[in-house]
């Protein structure tokens, strides 16, 4: 291969990676910054009626507190109702769920289990609200989280509102850069909407307009951000409101993270392959930001092998050989912070990086051969933990 053609695949994957990480952040905190544009908030505008949707798979241990949480909140109770989507369960979520007798919670029980996107189609559809508010059974919400992400909704042009999801922190290397990482993914999305909107929702704590909703693929992998998209998709904004909070208190645990993390980017490999148009401006109005902020990252791993490749094919340059020795000492970083344990950004961020970027090869095989599945399992040391400590829950409930 020539040296014109060895510079080509350096410099391209080069600016890929820093677009992907760097330039695509800046520019949004710029444009957030200089050119935001303000939602309509109307205070005299009443709170619109909502339905808050769990979907759930042998949770029996954990609904009760989540529904107690729900309950809980300030929101007015004449508006508010709590639909449990009871997806195959094989425990006792049904007795349970049975067992509450609270008018203000409905349970929908499906015989078999089809995974959480087909059970958001069947419990959006059967909702009469105005909002539907999508979470899990894992976390709970701050008092005044369903009305903050209600009263969003006063500005017509508003489709869709995500939440804030606070993360317990991790006490390995991997899960300091995991932790840095989503900060850093908080941020962006904040940046985004404050311009127009989001790129996706976090799944743990959305709502959208019930009338804007239409039913995904049920195999659908990332439905907190495909049924956002296909929101925006109609001309409506995604906010984000970082005071709008869940919280979960499990830290982010490199093994659990792994299979959430392979999930997740299988689910945006599937989302290329289903919407290519999204690509095109043609295909969708936020088409530069989808690729800007999903699709560089997802083939930030060959970019990264391309740029080590062609630095060592240009070995005699002192320049890449500078350039070598820099990506040689990142490696060594990573590896450190592993070894060692450290949380130090110098060695937690460079670790944090590598895995994720590992996980992003693990989990294209995973959408190749098809073992990527959209019926998440719970976490297993979650779970053995039924009743979360309520001293701690409790505490953080009132941090809202």
């Amino acid at each position: 291969m020539s040296t014109v053609w060895l510079h080509i695949i350096f410099w391209a994957s080069s600016a890929g990676l820093a677009s992907a990480y760097v330039l695509y952040p800046l520019v949004c905190r710029w444009v957030a910054s200089r050119f935001p544009r303000p939602s309509i908030q109307c205070d005299d505008t009443p709170l619109p009626s909502v339905t808050v949707i769990i979907v759930a798979h042998n949770e029996s241990t954990r609904l009760p507190r989540r529904v107690e949480n729900l309950l809980g909140s300030d929101y007015p109770s004449e508006k508010m109702h709590i639909l449990i989507m009871d997806d195959g369960s094989t425990d006792a979520t049904q007795s349970v769920l049975d067992s509450l007798k609270n008018s203000r919670v409905r349970c929908i029980h499906l015989a078999e289990r089809k995974g959480k996107p087909a059970a958001l189609n069947a419990g959006i559809s059967a909702s009469t609200s105005e909002i539907c508010i999508l979470g899990d059974a894992r976390q709970s919400f701050a008092n005044d989280t369903i009305r903050r992400l209600a009263s969003a909704f006063s500005d017509p042009k508003v489709g869709a509102v995500s939440g804030e999801l606070e993360i317990a922190s991790s006490s390995s290397t991997v899960g300091a850069g995991i932790g840095s990482y989503w900060e850093h993914e908080r941020q962006l999305r904040s940046d985004e909407a404050t311009r127009d909107s989001c790129i996706g929702c976090t799944g743990a704590c959305y709502a959208i307009r019930r009338s804007l909703f239409s039913s995904v693929p049920e195999n659908t992998l990332l439905d907190d951000v495909v049924i956002p998209l296909r929101i925006a998709a109609k001309g409506y904004r995604i906010l984000h409101d970082r005071t709008a909070r869940a919280y979960d208190l499990q830290p982010q645990d490199p093994k659990f993270e792994s299979r959430r993390k392979r999930r997740t980017l299988a689910g945006n490999f599937q989302m290329l392959f289903r919407y290519p148009a999204w690509l095109l401006p043609i295909g969708h109005r936020l088409w530069w930001r989808i690729i800007a902020h999903k699709y560089l990252r997802i083939f930030a791993p060959f970019m990264l092998l391309g740029a080590a490749a062609s630095t060592i094919a240009l070995w005699p340059s002192p320049f890449f050989r500078i350039v070598f020795g820099l990506q040689v000492l990142c490696s060594l970083l990573a590896v450190a912070g592993l070894i060692s344990r450290s949380r130090a950004k110098i060695f937690s961020w460079p670790a944090g990086f590598l895995f994720l970027n590992t996980m992003v090869v693990l989990a294209f095989f995973d959408f190749l051969t098809g073992r990527a599945s959209q019926k998440w399992a719970m976490q297993k040391n979650a779970g053995s933990k039924s009743s979360l400590d309520n001293s701690v829950f409790d505490s953080l409930n009132r941090r809202g």
